[in-house]
């Protein structure tokens, strides 16, 4: 067996997170099995944690303080943990930016903005300036360059298998200029193929349809309970309550027969895209 690798717990905060956490654990006498026991975290995700590659979530502070007896203190560092791995994301954001680079499957509903895995820098820095114009430039630069990071999944050797439900009328109309948008329709359809992902486009003809109260992202992992998330204007929230997930995973399941299919979605991104390039754009 090879020597157990101990994390630099003076690296960063999820180091020194992840080091006391097995200080504590081994303290106690506890294995991983028992630790894990009654929380909906597996051993491996426990392990995670302790090699500083993942943060813990609030949740399973609350179980692990429970279980150590310490009195609050890994609940007390989460935030600690969260600014640390924040960078550029917006407060409520940032644990789903680090999850999505965990996650087994994404799911996304975008009824109102292209996903975010998908934009071009171009496209990512409109939506920044225009929902929120009172930013410095340096916060809206920095915003951009967090958001193009959250693409670089699409490199790994195995990408998460990925699945997104679009309006029609995001193709159709434009925050960019038309040759702007042709590359960002271009990115999405290079993005979905090369990835194997599976893109719909929910028609604009649909005036009801499941979902219609907002965005939402479903993740699944392979150490893990999946996780809903959902957003508004200035705030999101992640959801774990296993019956309310399932609830928007089958609303989710409604949409996409509701959508048109795969194949003719991509060849609608595809001939919009020639469309913005050759001057026939129809808004």
């Amino acid at each position: 067996m090879p020597p157990r690798k101990d994390p630099d717990a003076s690296a960063n905060v999820p180091s020194f997170y992840g080091a006391e956490l097995r200080y504590r654990r081994e303290l106690a006498g506890l294995t991983l099995e028992q630790l894990a026991e009654g929380s909906f975290r597996g051993v491996p995700f426990l392990s995670q944690i302790e090699r500083a590659e993942r943060r813990m979530p609030v949740d399973l502070a609350r179980h692990v303080d429970k279980v150590l007896k310490t009195d609050g203190f890994f609940e007390r560092r989460c935030e600690d943990a969260r600014r640390a791995r924040q960078s550029g994301h917006a407060e409520y954001f940032a644990d789903v930016a680090e999850m999505e680079q965990h996650a087994e499957t994404i799911e996304e509903w975008a009824p109102m903005l292209l996903p975010g895995l998908l934009q071009t820098k171009e496209y990512a820095q409109a939506v920044i300036e225009t929902g929120s114009p009172w930013l410095p430039t340096a916060t809206i630069e920095r915003q951009v360059s967090a958001r193009l990071e959250r693409a670089r999944l699409w490199e790994n050797d195995e990408p998460p298998a990925f699945w997104t439900v679009i309006r029609e009328p995001l193709v159709r109309t434009s925050l960019l200029s038309s040759e702007e948008m042709a590359k960002q329709l271009e990115h999405i359809a290079r993005v979905v193929r090369s990835a194997r992902g599976v893109l719909q486009i929910l028609p604009e003809t649909d005036a009801g349809h499941p979902l219609m109260m907002g965005m939402i992202k479903v993740m699944t992992f392979p150490d893990a309970p999946p996780v809903v998330y959902t957003e508004g204007l200035h705030s999101g929230q992640l959801i774990d309550y296993p019956p309310i997930v399932k609830d928007y995973r089958r609303s989710y399941d409604l949409l996409r027969a509701a959508a048109l299919p795969p194949e003719a979605s991509l060849a609608m991104i595809e001939r919009a895209a020639k469309d913005y390039r050759n001057g026939k754009h129809r808004a």
